[in-house]
């Protein structure tokens, strides 16, 4: 099957500096540095990543005072380069810790397909000082375009402190400078927060690496597979098991707004839903159903689950309010109808059904009405596990096609669909919260079980994400804060 590789970002360039910002949630203490007065332009920006070393010194040639009205990045086959960025050790107290830190920048910035770090090896300056300048003709010699350098610290309360700048070694100017304070068993965010600073002003998107993944985690034997809820950071590391394996639990999902997820749990045979909040520990059960539930989901404001119930041989759409548990049906079609999402703004859903007698997507307003069909326009084909991007406009989905399952994306209104990735059993894409990279899981044929897998919107940018068992159903985290 062919695949349409061309995706383009538009943004609109305007003047953007380093600001002040404080952040105080989980420990963490996040404090803006100044720029020393030298505007750094979006547009700026923009060139590094879209144009490289020529365009960036077009744009010092054209001097501050050429604006331009729209900046456009197109990120297609013929501009998929990733950029060479220097991220040396970063020095301070503990040298183990500066090490691991730049480590984990490093990775992030090459993971997400848009960077190339370079080897360490080759670097001819040793930076010791945050407040002097590099040595921009070293960097530039070596072919870096951006250079990140940091220093770690130790408080007297035993919190971890990282400051780092970001340097555009073309243009020799700074382009961002922050400080972040952690307790040393979340130390590993610090090096994820210096990625999201670097990663959002080289690309003008935010960034995704300071997020976490629930997922199942699966061992023993296929026939009785002992099935857990799971959580990790995006990277793979700091697994750790939420539930005991005492019952089946499946299709865990987060809440938009807070460190909460719910999802099915079967002891007994009987299904509930149950929501956790991962920071105290504490299960509620949102309710015991008759019959078979599937697929709760958070609203955008995090306070309604959207689900589907099994009425006979059909099932329907129903969305309960958190607080006063109070439920309403949303479809009334004598159909099997699930997987519901809602739109970022709360106010459609898209979910499947086979009310047109194959399994198709559809979108309806937010109360039930105004439903439409939106796949299948283009051929056969089966979809399902339908997931609305943060951004609003895309939504993954799963498609069954000549017996392969694909993963791929359409515009709401079904039209500019593109799969991404295709195999023996790809399924259950969930969105980073930037809405630019999604996780979905994969069973390869003879494996013996599933593994989680990580993909751009481009379709080039396919990693494994390692966890240390079988793993299945990611959904992905908002920014942690």
């Amino acid at each position: 099957m062919r695949r349409d590789r061309k995706f383009e970002f538009k943004r609109t360039a305007s003047d953007v500096g380093i600001r002040d910002v404080s952040v105080g949630d989980a420990g963490i203490e996040n404090v803006g540095i100044e720029n020393a007065g030298i505007p750094i332009s979006r547009r700026h920006a923009l060139q590094f990543v879209g144009g490289g070393v020529a365009a960036s010194m077009a744009c010092t040639a054209l001097g501050a005072s050429g604006v331009m009205a729209q900046t456009r990045v197109t990120v297609d086959e013929a501009n998929l380069k990733p950029r060479p960025i220097a991220v040396p050790v970063f020095f301070g107290d503990d040298a183990r810790l500066g090490n691991a830190l730049a480590e984990i920048v490093a990775a992030d910035l090459e993971r997400s397909g848009l960077f190339r770090p370079l080897d360490r090896s080759a670097f001819l300056e040793t930076v010791t000082n945050l407040n002097v300048a590099p040595r921009f003709a070293d960097w530039r010699s070596i072919g870096a375009e951006a250079l990140v350098v940091g220093r770690t610290s130790r408080l007297k309360d035993g919190r971890f402190r990282v400051e780092f700048r970001l340097w555009d070694v073309v243009l020799g100017k700074p382009l961002t400078g922050q400080q972040f304070t952690i307790s040393p068993q979340h130390w590993r965010r610090l090096g994820h927060l210096v990625a999201d600073q670097v990663y959002e002003k080289l690309t003008l998107e935010k960034g995704y690496f300071d997020t976490r993944v629930v997922f199942i985690d699966e061992t023993g034997a296929k026939k009785s597979r002992l099935k857990r809820l799971a959580i990790m950071d995006q990277d793979g590391h700091n697994v750790r098991l939420l539930s005991a394996g005492k019952e089946l639990v499946i299709t865990p999902r987060f809440n938009p707004k807070r460190q909460e997820v719910t999802y099915m749990s079967y002891a007994g045979g009987q299904p509930r839903v149950m929501m956790m909040n991962l920071e105290t520990g504490v299960r509620q059960l949102v309710g015991d159903f008759p019959g078979m539930t599937f697929a709760p989901r958070f609203s955008p404001d995090g306070r309604r689950v959207i689900m589907s119930f099994q009425e006979g041989g059909n099932s329907s759409i129903v969305e309960m309010d958190l607080s006063s548990r109070r439920s309403r049906k949303l479809t009334q079609s004598g159909a099997i109808n699930t997987g519901p999402c809602y739109s970022p703004d709360g106010r459609r859903v898209v979910f499947e059904s086979d009310r047109a007698g194959a399994q198709q997507l559809f979108v309806m307003n937010g109360d039930g009405s105004g439903v439409g069909q939106i796949s299948g326009r283009g051929g056969g084909g089966r979809y399902s596990t339908p997931v609305w991007s943060p951004r609003g406009d895309y939504i993954a989905f799963t498609k069954q096609y000549s017996g392969r399952f694909l993963i791929g994306v359409m515009k709401p209104d079904g039209s500019g669909e593109r799969i991404l990735t295709e195999g023996y059993h790809n399924e259950g894409p969930t969105w980073a919260p930037n809405g630019r990279v999604l996780m979905f899981f994969r069973e390869l044929r003879g494996q013996g079980g599933p593994s989680i897998y990580s993909i751009d919107l481009t379709g080039y940018n396919e990693r494994k994400v390692r966890t240390p068992s079988f793993a299945s159903d990611p959904a992905w985290s908002p920014l942690l804060g």
